[in-house]
């Protein structure tokens, strides 16, 4: 295949599913080896707690959780709501292989499934251009952490996106972030 990565043996093998009841310490394990900090795992455990996790996938490779993506509700002045990609991390041994790739566009598929219209991130923009996320700005969207051109949006279902809405609001958890 030319221009084509082929996929590595791991990502072949690996699964993409919900988190399940018992994935709770794997996922917690997977965010603490993934961050210089605890807090991404905490943001993580909030989450759940608050039953805020509305997307919360794995990928798992021989009965191991390597990897997690969360998406949680996110809103607008107008009340329009949608969700946010946060956190998502692999465990190191297994990065670079499109294995946060696979969980983000699973994640992303769940999500518009599920009919929520748009979904926003907080990342490296060369990273998620790929997967169509763009400049909030350019939709008239802000952000709490002032992230400016990291903080991106996408639409899910057409004609759903809050063009022009301003600050979009996460999850109370995330204010345990600053809280460091």
């Amino acid at each position: 295949m030319r221009g084509r990565l082929r996929p590595r043996r791991e990502v072949r093998l690996t699964t993409v599913r919900p988190e399940a009841s018992g994935d709770a310490e794997a996922i917690r394990g997977v965010h603490t080896a993934s961050f210089p900090t605890p807090a991404e795992a905490r943001l993580v455990d909030l989450l759940r707690n608050a039953r805020h996790l509305t997307v919360s996938l794995v990928a798992e490779l021989g009965g191991r959780v390597i990897g997690h993506v969360a998406f949680s509700p996110v809103t607008v002045a107008t009340g329009a709501g949608g969700v946010g990609l946060a956190p998502v991390a692999v465990v190191e041994e297994y990065r670079r292989r499109g294995i946060a790739a696979c969980l983000i566009e699973a994640g992303l598929a769940t999500c518009r499934d599920a009919q929520f219209g748009w979904v926003v991130v907080l990342g490296d923009p060369a990273y998620y251009s790929r997967f169509g996320f763009r400049p909030a700005a350019e939709l008239g969207l802000t952000d709490e952490c002032g992230g400016g051109s990291a903080f991106q949006a996408m639409e899910l279902i057409p004609n759903r996106m809050p063009i022009g809405a301003g600050l979009v609001r996460y999850a109370q958890a995330f204010a345990s972030l600053g809280s460091q």
